[in-house]
């Protein structure tokens, strides 16, 4: 099979790593036969920030991630990184990541893929219309001085 769009495969390995690690288990929870390259293991990266998204780049803080690569018995190789120390989440991401590789992607992505993203999509404006409900709108009255 020929190696995966680099963008398609980006926003693959992040709907995974941001999945929420119990709704990926239901999806998938049986894993297919994989060697570890690299097993679960918890470490931090440096988060860096932005003045308002443009100003220069300066050290947050610490985040705690959980990273995995695997290989499948027929080949590909797999990554994730997570946020948080949950290793199960890791590992299946990983193995998700790896068979998103073969042919077996177009079932992958409609049964797994497919349902993170709407999810996370419901999620994301479900919180835009609570913050929206606290939105005050300012205006200013004309008035006759200043005209």
């Amino acid at each position: 099979m020929p190696a995966p769009d680099a963008e398609a495969r980006k926003a693959w390995i992040a709907t995974l790593a941001k999945a929420p690690p119990a709704r990926l288990a239901d999806l998938m929870p049986e894993l297919p036969p994989h060697d570890l390259l690299r097993a679960p293991e918890v470490g931090a990266v440096m988060v860096r920030g932005r003045t308002g998204g443009t100003g220069a780049a300066f050290n947050l803080g610490e985040m705690t991630v959980t990273r995995c690569s695997v290989r499948l018995a027929d080949g590909p190789v797999g990554h994730a990184w997570v946020q948080g120390r949950d290793k199960a989440h890791a590992r299946r991401a990983a193995v998700i990541d790896a068979l998103m590789q073969t042919e077996a992607a177009p079932d992958l992505s409609a049964r797994i893929l497919a349902p993170l993203r709407a999810e996370a999509e419901a999620h994301r404006a479900a919180r835009a219309a609570k913050a929206a409900g606290t939105k005050v709108e300012f205006f200013t009255m004309v008035r006759g001085e200043d005209q």
